[in-house]
């Protein structure tokens, strides 16, 4: 089991964390944030974050442990700040510009933790001198779409969010990029279908939620779907020059749980897999979900 922190980040800081939240710098911007994992005591005083951050999103819930649906909250400013703002993560020749903005759950546009993979996808398709088809499902605002993509590669990006596919076109226009394909649907039943077509990619990330809804309000939730979206994925990804990523923020589902998952459904796939964390300016690292995954 591996444990992986981007390394890459120079606009992004995980400036401390505790009792229940994370301060974090964004480019030029200092945002707090409700973080169930950060049992422990913070580092820097509360009057230290107050006077840092540049905004706070505080959320009112039952259970502090982990987030539900059924939460209040919204963002305060306490210094003036945009709406929305751009940051930039480079990698080799990599020079990926991405929109943030603060959202009405309390995220950003950006999981900083997933330059880990970024690079990965990028090395990947920069090593196999080919026009490579990669899937992303669950694709979030498009970090990894646009990376792929930004390789030369033919990409669908597949969420069952419009905004969310919205967020990902302007991505895709702050890189100077064109043609990704937008599929506006549920993860599970497009690759069902592109199973039935027999399509092939020699890239697949799978992002997936612990539960969620799909646009026509079909029901997702992880340890019910997983296994079987794993195998479908497996009948869609090419015998060589190919990749598979899959990550995991359920709290309390370990990285062997997706480790067995892929080996099992990907015969011979020699996986790595582990946890990916936000490495703290000063102690008290911060756990960010578990991965799996390998190329061939």
């Amino acid at each position: 089991m591996k444990l992986f922190h981007p390394s890459s980040w120079k606009n992004y800081e995980l400036i401390d964390s505790g009792d229940f939240e994370k301060i974090e710098r964004f480019g030029d911007y200092i945002l707090i944030r409700p973080e169930p994992q950060a049992i422990w005591s913070r580092t820097l005083s509360n009057q230290d974050w107050l006077q840092l951050a540049h905004a706070r999103f505080d959320r009112e819930q039952k259970d502090k442990f982990r987030f539900t649906d059924d939460v209040k909250g919204g963002w305060k400013l306490l210094k003036k700040m945009p709406e929305s703002w751009q940051i930039q993560y480079q990698y080799k020749d990599l020079n990926l510009l991405l929109r943030l903005a603060l959202t009405g759950f309390g995220h950003v546009g950006l999981f900083p933790e997933q330059g880990s993979n970024w690079n990965f996808i990028y090395d990947h398709l920069n090593s196999i001198h080919t026009q490579a088809r990669v899937l992303n499902l669950f694709a979030y605002t498009g970090a990894a779409s646009v990376v792929a993509r930004s390789t030369g590669a033919d990409v669908i990006h597949c969420d069952a969010s419009r905004p969310g596919i919205n967020w990902a076109n302007q991505n895709m226009q702050l890189n100077k990029l064109s043609d990704i394909r937008w599929v506006h649907e549920d993860a599970f039943k497009f690759v069902k279908r592109e199973m039935k077509r027999g399509n092939k990619y020699q890239g697949i990330i799978m992002d997936p939620p612990p539960y969620g809804r799909g646009p026509d309000g079909e029901k997702w939730v992880l340890q019910e779907k997983l296994n079987e979206l794993v195998y479908m994925c497996s009948e869609l990804l090419e015998e060589s020059n190919a990749f598979f990523i899959l990550n995991m923020y359920a709290v309390g589902l370990s990285a062997i749980i997706g480790n067995n998952i892929v080996q099992q459904q990907f015969k011979n796939a020699s996986t790595e897999y582990g946890e990916f964390f936000l490495k703290a300016s000063r102690r008290n690292d911060l756990p960010m979900g578990t991965f799996v995954r390998f190329q061939r």
